[in-house]
């Protein structure tokens, strides 16, 4: 990492925030917007209509991202809201990782291995040994940092309609 981009990724700081909280929702929605536009793209050729992402949108709620199912992080890069990821209880010893999301213009900063070691910690926050996500095989970028911070792919354990691969990690405990 050059002194450049180490200076910069000091500037990211990742809390535990309330999913239904202004700064989380817009994170959220551009999220959507981003996945789900890219899935547009790629399948058919074009952006979705507003009418369609705000659609999806509603058809995809993160109110499970709260407790006591799970946890929301908002990743801040020198304190403005820039990145999230969510978790949801599995089973007794597995989260589910969901919505993880760094603003484009600040990808390659250090936010995204900021996040995911937030999200480890609180793992073990709720008892975890575990982590698993799906994902497409289009979001190569998620799939490179899930690659560099320790996941592992993995038998499919849900069938959702976007579940392309599967990805896994074992917690070690907190030193």
């Amino acid at each position: 990492m050059t002194d450049t981009a180490r200076s910069r990724s000091d500037l990211w700081t990742v809390t535990t925030a309330d999913v239904t909280s202004p700064e989380a929702e817009a994170l959220l929605r551009e999220y959507y917007y981003d996945v789900a536009n890219r899935y547009y793209r790629l399948h058919l050729g074009r952006e979705g209509t507003p009418e369609q992402l705000e659609a999806g949108l509603a058809d995809s709620p993160s109110d499970d991202l709260a407790a006591p199912s799970g946890l929301f992080l908002l990743g801040r890069f020198d304190g403005a809201a820039q990145s999230c990821a969510g978790l949801r209880r599995h089973d007794a010893t597995t989260v589910e990782l969901t919505r993880v999301f760094v603003r484009p213009g600040l990808r390659g900063t250090g936010g995204g291995a900021r996040l995911l070691a937030a999200v480890d910690e609180a793992a073990r926050g709720m008892g975890a040994e575990r982590i698993v996500l799906d994902t497409r095989l289009d979001l190569v970028e998620a799939r490179a940092l899930y690659l560099r911070h320790g996941y592992r792919e993995i038998p499919a354990y849900n069938s959702g309609p976007y579940s392309e691969v599967w990805y896994g990690k074992d917690l070690t405990p907190a030193a």
